[in-house]
């Protein structure tokens, strides 16, 4: 390389802003808690804006999803540590703290490089008058490790002490022992706080999970889906076999609960399939895929317009038409031999892959989904023939989501539950009566939940 082209390189590297990693993880952060936005969206922007990559990408990544998935029990310890409510501070510094708090708990940096660099942060980001409150809190937060905080400040309580130990709120916690009970729920909490791999979906008669896995140079195939890999790392968007649609990123778990649909036993016609809740397209994506293999049609419905482009993005060169509307009023009665129901719901399934969602989300949130589940499940037996199947899918293992809704349902009359035998074989302990579910610490997939329904009349 020239002289001049490194030049210019030096003189470009100086020009980007925030490139150090931690200012980066700090930014997008203060994304999340001030402008609401979301981690996986905003922090892959910022890493490509300051041109952060290999080990510097990693480093801020960790730091953001870690602190924002830890902020309840991290600020609980700083409040402990500063003797004063963090309400009462500006919420830059406690963003700044928490990132200091969460290297110091859940890092091997040292404590007097987590504290110094979080100092200096401070210093630059939010203002210099507050660095010395920083420095005094952090050194207090770094005389104990994690499990010393969380015994200084266990209250006796049982569900709460796990969920301060396991940065859950306890509503959460609660919700998950109603269906694991208390033996599991240790393992179940910490799942949650273990950052998944990316996995992909290789599109049944596009490409083979061999093919995929060797494009990603390090990709495994998934343990029980036949269609997927997890990657390693890096971006799977420059894969091209994801650039290309013959792949797509999709959790296993996700891919299992359509299988699930596809390779149901039915009697009769089976050429009229739909996907009543379709968007991002993930599940149409696939689903598409394997109508394409059976020669059947695919219809694919999302009310919101920008997420029913996804939809259409996902299913290009398939049997797919995408429809923009409701799915509680689409179609005629009896029209379609496969239904899916992949309903709105609290995703409470996906902690893992959203850091900050389990501290956004309220007990109130899930009335609100269960009467609009009841409706699009409703809505999916209206739309399925006699003898025809629904499939009807949470990412929420949360019992007001998942068996409450089917009971509901089922009690209305004119269906019968039915149980996955192809998933129950395939997937030890997934089974949840006549339904199933899926769990991130026995499984390794996200927290899906499927009940299949036969129409009987």
């Amino acid at each position: 390389m020239s002289d001049r082209r490194k030049r210019a390189r030096r003189e470009e590297a100086n020009d980007r802003p925030n490139v150090n990693p931690r200012r980066v993880a700090f930014d997008a952060i203060r994304a999340v808690t001030a402008d609401n936005a979301y981690a996986n969206l905003v922090l892959p922007r910022m890493l490509a804006e300051t041109d952060n990559t290999g080990r510097d990408a990693g480093l801020a990544t960790e730091l953001t999803y870690g602190t924002l998935r830890s902020l309840g029990t991290l600020e609980a310890i700083l409040a402990a540590a500063s003797g004063r409510d963090v309400r009462a501070l500006q919420q830059d510094l406690v963003d700044a703290l928490c990132l200091g708090a969460y290297q110091l708990l859940y890092m091997r940096i040292p404590a007097h490089a987590a504290v110094a660099t979080t100092v200096s942060l401070v210093k630059a980001a939010v203002s210099p008058r507050v660095s010395g409150l920083a420095n005094a809190v952090l050194r207090k937060v770094a005389a104990k490790d994690l499990d010393e905080w969380a015994e200084e400040l266990a209250t006796g309580d049982r569900l709460a002490d796990l969920s301060l130990r396991h940065a859950h709120p306890k509503w959460i916690t609660a919700e998950i022992e109603a269906v694991l009970g208390p033996d599991e729920l240790p393992a179940a909490l910490a799942a949650d706080n273990v950052a998944p791999p990316v996995h992909l979906c290789a599109k049944p008669g596009r490409i083979t999970k061999g093919d995929l896995s060797r494009e990603s140079r390090g990709g495994v195939h998934g343990q029980w889906s036949p269609y997927a890999v997890y990657l390693p790392g890096g971006d799977p968007g420059r894969l091209k076999a994801v650039a290309t649609g013959l792949a797509h990123v999709q959790d296993e778990g996700s891919q299992l609960v359509a299988l699930a649909l596809a390779e149901a036993p039915l009697e009769g016609p089976d050429r009229a399939w739909i996907d009543l809740c379709a968007g991002p397209g993930g599940k149409t994506g696939l689903l598409g895929a394997l109508a394409a293999q059976r020669e059947a049609a695919l219809d694919a419905v999302e009310i919101q317009p920008h997420r029913a482009e996804l939809v259409a993005k996902a299913a290009r060169g398939l049997p797919v038409t995408v429809h923009t509307g409701d799915g509680r009023t689409f179609g005629e009665p009896g029209a379609f031999d496969r239904v899916l129901v992949d309903a709105p719901c609290s995703g409470l399934g996906a902690l893992r892959r959203r850091p900050e969602a389990r501290w956004r989300k309220q007990r109130s949130d899930i009335d609100d989904l269960a009467v609009l589940q009841r409706e699009l499940l409703a809505a999916g037996l209206r739309l399925a023939r006699p003898g025809g199947i629904v499939a009807y899918v949470t990412c929420s293992p949360v019992i007001a989501e998942t068996e409450e809704v089917v009971a509901a349902v089922l009690k209305a009359g004119g269906a019968e539950p039915v149980r996955s035998e192809w998933l129950a074989s395939r997937v030890p302990d997934s089974a949840r009566g006549e339904a199933s579910q899926l769990w991130p610490h026995r499984h390794g997939t996200d927290a899906m939940f499927l009940a299949l329904l036969r129409k009987t009349g």
